[in-house]
């Protein structure tokens, strides 16, 4: 069973979370919070799997408490969840923590996705949320943006085929697990490629590689 955490301010998307993970057989909802203290304090109680949390709360931000989840939990995974015009929120969380992006308005089936994607360790990046990266980069300047991309193409084209094919399956939101399947590998196999990967990229977490890997253009882009 995945133990899940959620934290929002907003009572009615609180409600409305618990209700589409509760849809899922093999998740449960432990514990709730309005603010980012009491997500810290109710991870640090209940050890959940996974803490589901609203990107900008009052007090403590949830950029914030997923760094202080990850520090004093670190089993436990963080899912950020978004909304439209957060751009800016969603790269400062790439490095706090987080592994997996939601937008608030996606379909209920991300968010079941998502939190089964952190729960077995990997990366989940919302189709969406990947567009909405990209495009927020796109509006720093097509220079800035095609620098970025020729960065990316040359971080990627740097690893080995088998590492380039690992984080095209990385970067659409598959699990160790899901990746040896389908390579016909064992799972530690595939956990050495991502290590060497995340090396080759100079990223501290799968979400980063994962975005690096959409913005060299080897993942498909969303529907």
């Amino acid at each position: 069973m995945i133990r899940v955490l959620i934290a929002d301010d907003e009572p009615m998307i609180r409600a409305g979370v618990r209700a589409v993970l509760t849809t899922a057989p093999d998740i449960e909802v432990v514990a709730e919070a309005a603010d980012g203290h009491d997500a810290v304090e109710l991870a640090r109680r209940h050890r959940p799997a996974v803490a589901v949390l609203d990107i900008r709360m009052p007090g403590l931000g949830g950029i914030e408490a997923a760094a202080e989840i990850r520090s004093a939990v670190p089993a436990t995974g963080v899912v950020m969840l978004t909304t439209f015009g957060e751009d800016d929120y969603i790269l400062r969380a790439l490095g706090g923590g987080a592994s997996g992006f939601l937008i608030k308005s996606g379909e209920p089936e991300e968010l079941i996705a998502g939190v089964r994607a952190v729960a077995e360790g990997a990366a989940y990046l919302s189709p969406k949320v990947a567009a909405r990266v990209v495009a927020h980069l796109a509006a720093t300047g097509a220079g800035a943006l095609a620098g970025r991309r020729s960065t990316a193409r040359a971080q990627v084209d740097a690893l080995t085929a088998r590492e380039r094919e690992v984080l095209t399956f990385l970067g659409s939101g598959l699990s160790n697990g899901q990746i040896a399947r389908r390579l016909h590998v064992v799972e530690g196999t595939v956990k050495a490629h991502v290590s060497s990967i995340l090396a080759g990229l100079g990223v501290d977490n799968r979400a980063a590689a994962a975005v690096v890997a959409h913005e060299a253009g080897i993942v498909p882009p969303p529907p």
